[in-house]
């Protein structure tokens, strides 16, 4: 199963492409996707929405697992957030993906064992379980890794918040 994981955002958001087959995790892409601040909101949803169709293409994604959003503080700043996250699983919808959510404890949980893992402990299981030399950078890129393999931790679980067939 090929899963890519969203760690949503609008100035930069993080993605992690993995394949999981026999228990196994074998990385496959991960990164982040910048916007400019200096261009227009509107542009800079589109510019997100053509590169995750460009990505949902290219590596021929089974499932879309995004982290759900958890803010506190910043009222606009969660709002943008939220435009861009429904543009991900817009273009996950518009290439027939199934979509999946996830809470920040349960990523956590899953990649950790511990909901209240902090950041650097996720990142430095991540690097564990996808074999990988390092840290992924930008720490976008780390979150999403886990947001997938916290996807491929719970698919057995029902856990669909769109169904795309």
């Amino acid at each position: 199963m090929i899963i890519l994981g969203i760690d949503p955002g609008y100035a930069t958001v993080g993605y992690g492409v993995i394949n999981f087959e026999f228990g196994k995790f074998k990385p496959i892409d991960y990164g982040a996707i910048f916007t400019c601040p200096k261009t227009p909101f509107p542009k800079r949803l589109e510019e997100i929405y053509d590169h995750f169709k460009e990505i949902l293409y290219l590596h021929r994604v089974d499932v879309v697992s995004v982290e759900k959003l958890y803010f506190h503080n910043n009222q606009k700043t969660a709002m943008d957030v939220s435009q861009a996250r429904g543009v991900v699983i817009l273009a996950a919808q518009k290439s027939n993906v199934d979509i999946f959510e996830y809470t920040p404890l349960e990523v956590k949980m899953s990649v950790t064992g511990a909901g209240r893992a902090c950041k650097l402990q996720v990142m430095e299981m991540v690097k564990r379980l996808l074999l990988l030399k390092k840290i992924p950078k930008p720490d976008d890129a780390a979150d999403a890794l886990a947001v997938a393999i916290c996807h491929a931790q719970a698919s057995g679980l029902s856990r669909k918040i769109l169904m795309l067939k």
